[in-house]
């Protein structure tokens, strides 16, 4: 069978060209892959811009989460991405995560766990590794202060309890909450997860300290023990 041969987005009707899209359009109209096409410019032999785009978009299973995971040497695995244009990508995601993090309202208190959620995310979005992260608050349920406890591995990250409490003793909270993350997608808690807050919990209760939540965080989806009614 005969290749069919690659057709350059120059010769593209100029509607379908991504660049000419978004000024004429408008950049909601354009698809994830297109907007991919203007960072990279080009694309291979093979592929244009766009076709290029997407095969990176499949490997990421069309997540955008998944994509920030990538690094730049996973990105120049693909045929016609150097460096440069690896580089891009990632800035570009980078970006678009900090947007995502100063939209979120900065709020001084903390009410529920999706205001916990919003206040965490930054910190634990995108990350490769397991981490631990304590929130102290005040008797109004105002925040103190963030700190991060412990990093891991993939699947688990240590926390010692003496570390743990030092913050909360030192600036004398009246109450905490707790994070980690799931890098693996799944918010679920595990076995050890469901262990180790019962420690924390038994600890915050003998030193009359509130233990207001353990939030598990995954991506965009998120694990209370709160809101479950495990606390």
């Amino acid at each position: 069978m005969e290749k069919k041969e690659k057709m350059p987005i120059t010769d593209w009707d100029p509607e379908d060209r991504p660049r000419e899209k978004l000024m004429e359009k408008g950049v909601r109209a354009l698809s994830t892959a297109e907007l991919i096409a203007i960072l990279i410019g080009s694309g291979n032999k093979d592929e244009t811009a766009v076709e290029l785009s997407q095969s990176i978009l499949d490997e990421a299973n069309n997540s955008l989460n998944d994509l920030s995971k990538k690094s730049i040497e996973e990105l120049m695995e693909f045929n016609g991405i150097g460096e440069a244009k690896a580089i891009s990508i990632i800035a570009a995601l980078e970006l678009g995560r900090r947007r995502k993090s100063e939209e979120v309202v900065q709020k001084q208190r903390i009410k529920n766990s999706k205001d916990a959620y919003d206040w965490i995310y930054k910190r634990l979005a995108d990350l490769s590794q397991e981490e631990f992260w304590i929130v102290t608050l005040n008797s109004a349920n105002g925040i103190m202060d963030t700190k991060r406890i412990s990093e891991g591995g993939l699947a688990s990250t240590p926390v010692d309890m003496r570390r743990l409490f030092r913050p909360v003793l030192l600036q004398q909270a009246a109450a905490m909450m707790v994070f980690h993350n799931h890098p693996s997608g799944n918010c679920k808690p595990s076995p050890e997860d469901d262990q180790l807050t019962k420690k924390i919990k038994s600890a915050a209760t003998q030193l009359d300290i509130r233990l207001l939540d353990h939030l598990i965080v995954s991506g965009n989806t998120y694990y209370s023990y709160a809101d479950e009614g495990r606390l």
